[in-house]
């Protein structure tokens, strides 16, 4: 009698083995990042021309595996090929940190699927709210202070060499006035005097002239 069991045990599992044969799994989503607080749905997908199989999903973290009971699990059907694909679908509603893991199912509880690892991570939030007209008066400010960046050290250097060239042109006129200042006018009088009448006399002149000529000289000397 135990001896028949046994062969009835052993024919029904392989019965079982040869009727999910066929059961091929679908490529899996590799990972999933989802805010604080939103919604997200994980899948697992097979191919089966015989039957849906009992899906069972289960969660990798920390090193631990614990069986997810406490999210909702739909089941859904698609056609390819004249060949039915059965979905598994774990719906989370507000994910939290806590629900971060590797979340895989197990098909008839000896197959198991690729996985999807599921990220949560919590947003920036804005410090600043700033609305599109103050983002645009802050770029023009930007812009004008760029500007002056530019354009000031350029007007200092001109109004530098500017002032340069005026200090060159008044040392330049002061030299010139030491220059005439250090002539003696008397002597440069008397000197183009004797010039302008040498030349009013033309180029001969008598002896006569000549004499009262130095007679004027001497008696003009003091």
């Amino acid at each position: 009698m135990k001896m028949g069991m046994v062969v009835i045990f052993v024919l029904s599992s392989l019965v079982v083995d040869f009727a999910w044969g066929d059961l091929t799994l679908e490529p899996d989503r590799p990972s999933l990042s989802v805010a604080v607080s939103e919604n997200a749905s994980l899948e697992c997908c097979y191919k089966s021309p015989s039957r849906i199989a009992n899906v069972t999903w289960i969660r990798h973290h920390n090193k631990t595996q614990e069986v997810v009971l406490n999210q909702t699990v739909k089941s859904e059907t698609k056609e390819s090929n004249s060949v039915k694909i059965y979905c598994s679908v774990l719906h989370f509603t507000k994910v939290q940190l806590e629900n971060i893991g590797f979340y895989q199912c197990v098909l008839n509880a000896k197959i198991y699927s690729h996985g999807t690892y599921l990220r949560v991570y919590k947003p920036m939030e804005k410090t600043i709210n700033l609305s599109e007209t103050t983002k645009n008066k802050i770029l023009i400010a930007e812009g004008f202070l760029l500007l002056l960046c530019v354009m000031l050290p350029s007007a200092i250097l001109l109004f530098k060499s500017k002032k340069l060239n005026e200090l060159e042109k008044k040392k330049a006129k002061k030299e010139e006035e030491n220059i005439y200042q250090g002539l003696n006018l008397d002597d440069c009088c008397a000197t183009y005097d004797q010039i302008e009448r040498s030349q009013a006399q033309g180029p001969y002149q008598d002896v006569g002239n000549i004499k009262e000529e130095e007679e004027e000289i001497q008696l003009e000397k003091p």
